[in-house]
């Protein structure tokens, strides 16, 4: 039986690393080895940066929240366990989205948040 020496796959392989390399400064786009680096570190840079952005979302959101509940006159934890004991079962996107398009709404859950407690 006759020997089988991966060329095809080998250049696959090649092919597709470059290929995600491409637009990369210098030799990082150009020769496989620097390439190779350069894809397995710009996917770990992704891999954590698709976790910070769901850090800084909370965190955009908690402040938005927080300065519409001083606004109302009262602080963002005793807004939020106020809705908690309220029973009320919004998520901080949706808390956040309200306070910036619809004060009158957000007053209406500030005081729902204070007769509460």
């Amino acid at each position: 039986m006759a020997r089988v020496k991966g060329a095809l796959m080998t250049r696959k392989r090649r092919k597709k690393t470059l290929k995600l390399a491409k637009g990369y400064f210098g030799s990082k786009s150009r020769h496989f080895k620097m390439a190779k680096q350069a894809v397995m570190r710009s996917g770990n840079y992704a891999f954590v940066g698709r976790k910070a952005r769901k850090r800084d979302f909370r965190r955009l959101w908690i402040t938005r929240i927080s300065a519409a509940c001083r606004a109302n006159g009262v602080t963002y934890s005793v807004f939020m366990n106020g809705l908690k004991k309220a029973g009320v079962n919004l998520n901080r996107k949706m808390l956040a989205e309200i306070a910036v398009s619809d004060e009158a709404a957000f007053k209406s859950l500030v005081g729902t948040a204070k007769a509460a407690l």
